[in-house]
Parts: C-alpha cells; sequence; structure tokens
C-alpha cells in the first residue's frame, strides 16, 4: 500500500538513497533539507522538494503522511568539536521541534539516523545495542541526545520509532553517493587518489592490534542501508522505541581497503603512514543480530570489493560529468 513521507536531509548521501527506495517501493516522498551539507540534485526525481530547515517542518507536516524518516543533521566530528553549539541547536533543538510538529499534525512514525559515535570507545567487539554508551563527541553526544528524546516521545505520546546506528557507510546507488564537502570518509578518499585528485592518502598509525596494524572498521552498503529503513517503518510499533545497530558483522582494515581500490580502479594508490589520531579505537565492528531479529533485515552487499566498486563508478562518473 503506497504510503506518504517526509525525509529531512533528503538531499544528503544516506537520505537520498533511502529517498529512492521509498519511490521504488511505491511511496510519495516529500524532501526537507536546506542543502547546507546536501545537494539539490540529490533530490530523486519523482519526489517532492522543500528548501528549509528541520525547524520548518511544522509549516508542512500535516495529518496526511504516514511517518518521517530524519536524516537532517550534522555530522563533522571535527567540526562539533570546533563550534559544538552549531551541533546542539540543530541535531537536539531542531529534533525537538520536528518532534513537537509530528505530535501537532499527529503523524505517529519516526525512524530516526542515528550512529555508532553513541558508543565512544567500546568495551567489547562487535559492539551490541546494549553497550555503554559514552560518546567522546558533541556530534555523537547530539545523536545520543536525540535517541534519549525520542525513548522520552514514545512513552509519552506514543510515537512509534526506531532509531538505526550506522557505522561505515560506504558505495553508491546509481546516481546517488558520497559527495562530501570536506570529505572525511575512508573510501572516497582513497577514490580520490585513484583519480588523481590526491597525491596520497594518510594512514592514521600502523601499530594497532589488528593483523595489519591499521584500524579495522565495520563498512555497510548504502543500499543495504536504505533496505533497513523501509523495513524500520514496517517494524515501527506504538509507544516503543526500537534502537538497532546496522553494519555488515565484518571488519575490513584501513590497509585492506586501500588495496581492494587498486584492485578495482587498476590506479597506484600510494600511502603514507601517520601519527594515530586521538580517539580512535583499533576496531569498530556491529553486531546487527537485533536488526536481523526485529527487523528481518540480512545485508546483501557485504564484499568489499562491490562496495568499493560502485563507489568508483559514482566517483568516475561526478569525474566526467554524467
Amino acid at each position: 500500500m503506497s504510503k506518504k513521507y517526509l525525509v529531512t536531509g533528503g538531499a544528503g548521501y544516506v537520505g537520498s538513497v533511502v529517498a529512492q527506495h521509498l519511490l521504488e517501493a511505491g511511496h510519495q516522498v516529500t524532501v526537507l533539507d536546506d542543502l547546507s551539507t546536501g545537494f539539490r540534485e540529490g533530490v530523486p526525481e519523482g519526489a517532492g522538494f522543500i528548501e528549509g530547515r528541520i525547524q520548518d517542518a511544522a509549516r508542512h507536516l500535516d495529518a496526511s503522511y504516514d511517518g518521517v524518516l530524519h536524516f537532517a543533521a550534522f555530522s563533522q566530528v571535527g567540526e562539533s568539536v570546533a563550534r559544538p553549539e552549531k551541533y546542539w541547536a540543530n541535531n537536539v533543538g531542531g529534533t525537538m521541534e520536528l518532534l513537537a510538529a509530528m505530535r501537532s499534525a499527529g503523524v505517529r512514525t519516526l525512524v530516526f539516523s542515528s550512529t555508532a559515535a553513541t558508543y565512544g570507545e567500546p568495551v567489547s567487539t562487535p559492539i551490541t545495542e546494549s553497550d555503554p554508551t559514552a560518546p567522546t563527541s558533541p556530534y555523537g553526544a547530539t545523536k545520543l541526545a536525540v535517541d534519549h528524546m525520542i525513548t522520552g516521545e514514545a512513552a509519552a505520546h506514543g510515537l512509534a520509532a526506531v532509531s538505526l546506528r550506522y557505522f561505515n557507510v560506504a558505495g553508491a546507488y546509481g546516481a546517488y553517493g558520497e559527495r562530501h564537502d570536506p570529505e572525511s570518509h575512508l573510501i572516497p578518499l582513497v577514490l580520490q587518489v585513484a583519480l588523481g585528485r590526491r597525491e596520497s592518502i594518510s594512514v592514521y598509525g600502523d601499530d594497532y592490534p589488528t593483523p595489519d596494524g591499521t584500524c579495522v572498521r565495520d563498512y555497510i552498503h548504502v543500499a543495504d542501508l536504505a533496505e533497513a529503513h523501509l523495513l524500520a517503518l514496517d517494524a515501527a510499533t506504538a509507544g516503543e522505541h526500537l534502537i538497532c545497530n546496522l553494519g555488515n558483522g565484518n571488519g575490513f582494515s584501513v590497509r585492506e581497503v586501500i588495496e581492494t581500490v587498486r584492485e578495482v580502479t587498476g590506479h597506484p594508490v600510494p600511502e603514507v603512514v601517520a601519527e594515530r589520531r586521538g580517539g580512535d579505537p583499533a576496531v569498530l565492528v556491529a553486531s546487527a543480530a537485533r536488526a536481523q531479529e526485529r527487523l528481518g533485515w540480512k545485508p546483501s552487499r557485504a564484499d568489499l570489493a562491490g562496495i568499493v566498486s560502485d563507489a568508483w563508478a559514482f566517483a568516475r562518473g561526478r569525474e566526467n560529468g554524467s
């Protein structure tokens, strides 16, 4: 059955792929995005578009909407340390206004884009939803604050809510992929080296207690992530706030990513070993057992070469102006 959804932040990387999946599933989609970090061309064809902030949702939400998928957040860890007030005002203050707008309009289903940054330094691997939350940046702290806010909203006002805590999202889905500015994610940065736009890739520490000495991370294909959001809409239950990790359950080291980019692209990728960055855990890998149990979700694109290949196709398309 076709439903109508508001996608906040739907001009960004993950939001645009989710919006496209919703359209392909036959739903009506309206994207709300102020384009401060998103891109107008990221709004899928067939979706309505409102240029505006989260705080503007009250002017547009009404009872015709069946739910909201919320991606509109600032997400640069370093910037959040330098400008925490920007992150608290938007990520927390904006979401508080969004929840009030949903309550006023009678829209009672929410899927929230949360993050593994809520856990901070892991106490065990793989990370589960019952592990302690101790974010190490204002960004992670704001996302955790919103999760607490949603828990209270569900209990007090019957909101049906699911928070999805992502690990490292990567890959592309057709015309929709990563185009952050500045870029901070490993795979697109390594691809920039393969494209000749960057001389080398920095490896921050090669003396970690891992098989090759470099950090290990859990990479999830953005299309698998999008499918989880659609399943979360179906699983959302009135009065409950369900929190699920999303990851592929396998870790890949920095050097494995670099070598995979070399193999996929056929280009040399010079690497330069730099000092460790403060706060970088050796291993961050998710347990997605709860998502499999509660959402019926299992990633089908967990192969690193496939993830890199999709990201490479998108990066080359942008380079060629297509």
